[in-house]
């Protein structure tokens, strides 16, 4: 075997054999590999890669003899059609053919594609007649592009001729038509991509800015004009000399990225996944303590993905002016000496006006939010405005007029339908304020987000306009009532912009993006009392969220904390139309009927606590025998006796009636005065509760009983999301675990009575606890979450609140009551909460006597929740 590597054409007929050959695959790989290592031009190696595969494939033609048949040719299709590989990329043959191939032949291609095969190229192949090759690209846009861009390799140039002849004729894919569909392939390739390039995990060839968007552009620029590169299209006057440029820096920038990927990879994908961007960013030359290698190469490259997505609504609206070839019919509507509306889109009526008055930027926004009907900006425009972006030499709040403009739009009441969205969409976020700029792009390493920090503030903002719309009445009903109703709605529009503009920054972001809030707010003109709200807003954008997931909200000394901090109905107003915007804008699976139970149920005691007044207090006694009196009333609807319920009542803690509404006492109670036998009771809700599922477990207690019901849950896939630990006088345990499915809904009816019965059968089997062994998914494992035990201080002292922190893994609830188990612990309350890949749960427990836990016991169980946890992972 030889250890030299060899260009193909120096291969003699014995070194074509597939030791050899992937032998010197493998040394061209390591060469190329060592060469970017070494920062060599990426484009240089990506063009040699395409030469080398070139060689290897005229090579192994002539070894196969296919040179002597007169009408056959191997052609490069698609990406390697135009010379563009990178390491794991797809090899697209075309083996061509005037009439088809005989039998002879036919089983030599067989031999020559599987020997590429054996040599696991990414190869992929057709073997077609010229006729064949016209009716499947009439019939198939992919086929139609990567016909386009054919290129021959060996064999019979008549026959590759005539088929470019075909290919161009305008009875193949008309410019117009060629031209719609791609647009239209475009806009579905997009949505599957939520319309963003700021997703967490990045396609770098398919996510809207990524390499695809620069090849649909050059895909339209060669069918209608012949051109055959970007620098061919500036040639047309549709790219100035700058884009070009541009476009060829982004390209590159994409393409040194990919290359890093792929030389990562054993098998081929695009995504930039959280579990490869470490290694990338490394490669790359990126470096910093912590993320921040990462942090700095995904902004370089968000900003790339930005301004190629820019740069190709630009040239498709230029496109479509040259191609479509329609008369102007398209309205022009004169909205002021600088602007005008064509169509549906705002031009400027002057060269250069941006550049001349910088503040006439913001006015376009204004005349955006003054006419809906304004979809976007012409494409000359956006030229002109890419052009004084790059020109400012201050941010555009430094410029007076431009100050005012902005207060104005701030307080248009139709300034979150398009004027917002569009002005991030286009730099001018980033080039009026400047911390805006610095979290353009910056990453959020978790399973929680799903988009940069920028794009979830954006999709914010669009989230709190659509509650003043009718349709989202049913998803957000308080939201919808209360937005109309704020007196300054422009004050939650600054508190959404600044509420995570401190992150990336170290240090608490609340805090920073407060302070800066303040700061913004006085100098733009507002009044102290309302930087003082706006202010508070953004410190505290994440108390409502917090407080309803993480405590106990039925809990009437928790309301009256949280009203403490609210203070007035005001803030409360403002805080849960930011909250609920914030977590809908987080990520597009994470709202669901429970977090809107919660916060409702959150927000109602609150406004009740501020009306009654916090120097007055609930009657906790008073409530108790509230719910007792109605749950008696619902009972003996239901045949059962006073005496009856009195007596079953007796046996139950006062706590019990605190926490339950009177149904689910009067639920409860039925089924256990009518229930008979040493058996279980265990009950599903027929009803989603709070966007839930309850289940509700009457059992004579034991150590193991949590853990045994929750790892039951698990087998069924549902998730427990909070749980009430309760104890009758006599030793009966009283649980209520609130449980959705796998898509955060409440159970299916038909899947009840299965539940029912598999949460009995773990209750009454002894000997060890099963826990369901589940691999965690790919995602997860890209994660370190540090696990951390916490023992954090009561109101009364008689419980231990334990606090865990996690990665949360398959079994997880299960593993930790297994502990509370062997250890003797007592668990009498949890709040599940689960933030992307970390669990942040509560426990409220107690030891063996109903008391809080000694020092020793407590440091005896956090080495074993550490053990069993740190085991597992």
């Amino acid at each position: 075997m030889n250890d030299v590597l060899l260009s193909p054409n120096e291969l003699t007929a014995e070194q074509l054999n597939l030791t050899e050959l992937k032998n010197q695959l493998s040394l061209f790989g390591e060469q190329q590999k060592a060469a970017f290592l070494e920062r060599k031009s990426v484009t240089d190696l990506v063009y040699q890669r395409s030469d080398y595969i070139d060689a290897l494939l005229e090579r192994l033609w002539q070894h196969f003899e296919f040179h002597h048949h007169p009408n056959l040719s191997l052609i490069a299709v698609g990406g390697y059609g135009r010379r563009e590989l990178h390491p794991l990329s797809d090899i697209d043959l075309l083996i061509l053919s005037e009439n088809g191939v005989d039998k002879n032949y036919q089983t030599r291609l067989s031999e020559f594609v599987t020997l590429l095969w054996d040599l696991k190229l990414e190869v992929g192949h057709s073997v077609r007649t010229l006729a064949e090759c016209m009716d499947v690209g009439l019939d198939d846009l992919t086929v139609a592009t990567n016909l386009q861009e054919s290129r021959l390799l060996c064999g019979s140039e008549r026959i590759f001729h005539e088929l470019k002849n075909r290919i161009h004729s305008e009875q193949f894919w008309p410019s117009e038509r060629f031209f719609k569909a791609k647009v239209k392939e475009q806009k579905e390739r997009h949505a599957r991509y939520h319309d963003t390039a700021y997703n967490l995990e990045p396609d770098i060839k398919s996510s809207p800015g990524g390499l695809r968007d620069i090849h649909t552009l050059s895909w339209i620029a060669r069918r209608h004009f012949g051109a055959t590169s970007l620098r061919e299209m500036s040639k047309y006057g549709f790219l100035t000399d700058a884009e070009f440029r541009e476009l060829d820096e982004c390209q590159t920038m994409l393409w040194r990225i990919r290359f890093a990927l792929h030389l990562e990879l054993r098998r081929y994908d695009n995504r930039l996944t959280f579990a490869h961007q470490p290694s990338v960013a490394e490669t790359l030359g990126y470096q910093g303590e912590g993320n921040r290698g990462i942090e700095l190469m995904m902004k370089d490259f968000y900003r790339t993905l930005g301004r190629v997505s820019e740069l190709n609504k630009m040239l498709i609206r230029l496109f479509a002016q040259a191609i479509e070839n329609e008369p102007d019919s398209k309205t022009i509507e004169v909205l002021s000496d600088d602007f005008q509306r064509h169509g549906r889109q705002i031009e400027a009526r002057k060269p250069a006006l941006f550049q001349a008055r910088p503040d006439t930027i913001i006015d376009m926004f204004l005349h955006i939010a003054n006419d809906k009907s304004i979809e976007s900006i012409s494409a000359p425009t956006l030229r002109q405005l890419r052009t004084a972006r790059r020109r400012l030499n201050r941010f555009l709040c430094d410029v007076p007029e431009a100050k005012e403009k902005f207060i104005a739009l701030t307080r248009h009441p139709n300034a979150l339908h398009k004027a917002f969205p569009l002005m991030h969409k286009h730099g001018v976020l980033s080039a009026y304020l400047p911390q805006w700029s610095q979290i353009v792009g910056q990453m959020q390493f978790d399973l929680f987000h799903a988009y940069t920090v920028d794009e979830h503030t954006i999709r914010l903002l669009k989230h709190i306009n659509g509650y003043s719309y009718e349709e989202n009445r049913d998803k957000h009903p308080i939201c919808c009532d209360v937005y109309p109703r704020l007196a300054k709605p422009e004050l939650l529009l600054l508190a959404a912009i600044f509420h995570d503009i401190g992150k990336g920054r170290g240090g608490d972001h609340s805090e920073i993006g407060a302070e800066e809030a303040y700061s913004f707010c006085i100098d733009h003109g507002f009044s102290r009392p309302e930087a003082n709200l706006v202010s508070w807003l953004v410190g505290n954008h994440l108390l409502m969220s917090v407080t309803a997931q993480r405590r106990d909200i039925y809990d009437p000394e928790v309301i009256t904390e949280f009203a403490q901090k609210v203070r007035d109905e005001e803030r409360l107003d403002y805080l849960i139309c930011l909250t609920v915007a914030d977590i809908n804008a987080t990520n597009p699976e994470l709202w669901n009927s429970w977090k809107r139970t919660l916060l409702a149920e959150l927000y109602y005691s609150t406004q009740k606590a501020l009306r009654r007044g916090l120097e007055n207090p609930p009657d906790i006694r008073e409530r108790i025998r509230h719910n007792q009196h109605l749950a008696s009333a619902l009972l003996r609807k239901h045949g059962h006796t006073p005496r009856e319920i009195e007596l079953l009542w007796q046996r139950f803690k006062a706590d019990y009636f605190l926490r339950h509404t009177h149904k689910q006492i009067a639920w409860h109670s039925e089924h256990i005065l009518s229930h008979e036998g040493d058996e279980p009771l265990v009950l599903v809700s027929k009803n989603a509760t709070r966007g839930g599922t309850e289940i509700f477990v009457y059992s004579q207690d034991r150590p193991s009983l949590f853990a045994r019901v929750v790892a039951a849950l698990d087998k069924k896939n549902l998730s427990v999301h909070d749980a009430q630990i309760m104890t009758s006088k006599d030793g009966f345990a009283l649980d209520t675990f609130m449980v959705l499915d796998s898509h955060n809904e409440a159970i299916q009816p038909d899947r009840h009575e299965k539940i029912r019965e598999g949460v009995t059968l773990a209750l009454t089997q002894d000997g060890p606890i099963t826990i369901p062994v589940k691999r965690a998914s790919r995602k997860l494992m890209a994660f370190n979450v540090k696990t951390q035990v916490s023992f954090l201080p009561t109101r009364t002292g008689r419980r231990t609140l334990l606090e865990l922190v996690a990665l949360d893994t398959p079994g997880l609830l299960a593993r930790v009551g297994a502990v509370f188990a062997r250890e003797g612990v007592s668990l009498q309350a949890a709040k599940i909460t689960t933030i992307g890949e970390r669990a942040e749960d509560f426990f409220i427990v107690t030891d063996g006597e109903r008391q809080a836990l000694s020092d020793e016991v407590q440091k005896t169980l956090k080495e074993a929740l550490f053990d069993a946890l740190n085991d597992a992972n």
